[in-house]
């Protein structure tokens, strides 16, 4: 099973990086994803049912457009932060709870607050989180965890976990 499901995500990938389905492209990326999944998925998924399920694309779409839109709000935060005369920064690392299982998840979620601006991921220490933040804006650990990674969390576990 995780054979074929690295077989259609490298194929996947594969027409996604080229945008072109012309014959000899659709048979050199199944060679390609062919040769790949042989090699390499014994590395990487340990259920790889899970990416054969529909719903979980479903929840992929959603947990996309959440982090578009938490980018963008971030980045207008961000702006506002540096060009305020009296730079309203307050800079922290803070430890936030993880309640994802899986490692994937866990870098999902990682890259995810890493992405959004104002915030970088340090460090994943069992089942903590350490992120550095522009703004600590409360110092009870349930109120920042739901603001840093509270609105990424449950759709990675539902996409990933």
């Amino acid at each position: 099973m995780r054979y074929l499901a690295l077989f259609i995500l490298t194929f996947l990938f594969w027409l996604l990086l080229t945008l072109d389905v012309s014959l000899v492209n659709l048979v050199v990326g199944a060679v390609v994803a062919l040769i790949t999944s042989l090699l390499f998925s014994k590395y990487f998924f340990d259920k790889g049912y899970k990416f054969l399920q529909l719903h979980r694309y479903f929840w992929l779409l959603v947990y996309i457009v959440i982090l578009i839109w938490e980018c963008i709000k971030a980045n207008f935060d961000v702006a506002y932060r540096v060009l305020h005369p009296a730079m309203p920064i307050k800079p922290g690392i803070v430890k936030v709870k993880l309640n994802l299982q899986s490692d994937f998840a866990r870098a999902m979620l990682a890259n995810s607050i890493t992405m959004t601006p104002g915030t970088i991921a340090v460090d994943i220490v069992g089942d903590d989180l350490y992120i550095h933040w522009i703004y600590v804006s409360s110092e009870d650990p349930e109120e920042y965890s739901q603001k840093i990674a509270g609105r990424f969390e449950k759709y990675i576990k539902k996409t990933f976990d």
